[in-house]
């Protein structure tokens, strides 16, 4: 395949622009690494010779896979792959390599996914991560760790924090008991109050349809799902402390 037309995203047309456009050229590229590294795994497999040169794994816009080797122009038109998939081929096990050729196109999903989004604003960056974050990763689909009661789990959680963050919301006092306070105590109930509460992991603007939950010690906030807190392990916790303040030593006396 020419060079700059794989570069192009593979007749993909013009780059996409809106938050749709984007997160369905993400959707198609996703769509070709899957079946590089499920359906069409053998054929995969045997392309990624460790006696070749560096080779990389692209993902199109039209649902084509290509093993080939990297774009020669600098800067590249597209952020580039993991190079040199081919020399772990047969230093380790198929499964746990084909698991780390998964994380490296998960990573270059998402990066080639945000340089395009680069010219959004703040919001639909932030529509555009919800919506890639609602689908499986290709490590989870290669790795076996997408199950059929995913999605029900993630549906049954997504009420429990909506339910969770609403009843917080109905009361000015913190619930000491399940850290699930209301972020900056005081803000009326208009989620518009809370713009300036950004999660200290992410940097995302507080919403009340997603669980959120503050520490106790730094009094910072943070999603659930960027501290792996669920609500219900929430409440179960006496004292929540952030990744950051858990990692803290205290000083000597």
């Amino acid at each position: 395949m020419d060079a700059s037309y794989r570069r192009a995203g593979a007749g993909s047309g013009s780059a996409p622009r809106s938050v749709e456009d984007i997160y369905k050229d993400y959707r198609a590229r996703r769509s070709a690494i899957l079946r590089a590294l499920t359906h069409d795994v053998e054929d995969f497999y045997a392309q990624c010779d460790p006696e070749k040169e560096n080779l990389c794994l692209y993902g199109y816009a039209n649902e084509a896979w290509e093993v080939a080797l990297p774009a020669e122009e600098v800067p590249t038109e597209l952020p580039e792959p993991a190079l040199g998939i081919n020399f772990a081929r047969d230093g380790m096990n198929r499964r746990d390599w084909l698991a780390l050729v998964a994380v490296h196109s998960d990573s270059w999903l998402v990066s080639v996914a945000f340089y395009y989004a680069a010219r959004l604003n703040r919001n639909d960056r932030k529509r555009l991560f919800g919506m890639i974050n609602d689908l499986p990763t290709v490590f989870e689909v290669v790795s076996g760790g997408v199950k059929q009661s995913r999605e029900r789990d993630r549906s049954g959680a997504d009420n429990s924090s909506r339910n969770k963050l609403s009843s917080v919301k109905q009361t000015s006092e913190p619930r000491v008991e399940n850290n699930a306070r209301e972020p900056d105590e005081g803000y009326d109930e208009d989620d518009g109050d809370h713009s300036e509460t950004l999660c200290g992991t992410c940097g995302g603007i507080y919403s009340a349809d997603e669980f959120w939950i503050g520490c106790d010690v730094c009094e910072k906030w943070y999603h659930g799902k960027c501290v792996k807190i669920t609500p219900a392990k929430a409440d179960s916790i006496k004292q929540y402390k952030c990744p950051s303040c858990s990692s803290k030593r205290p000083r000597p006396m």
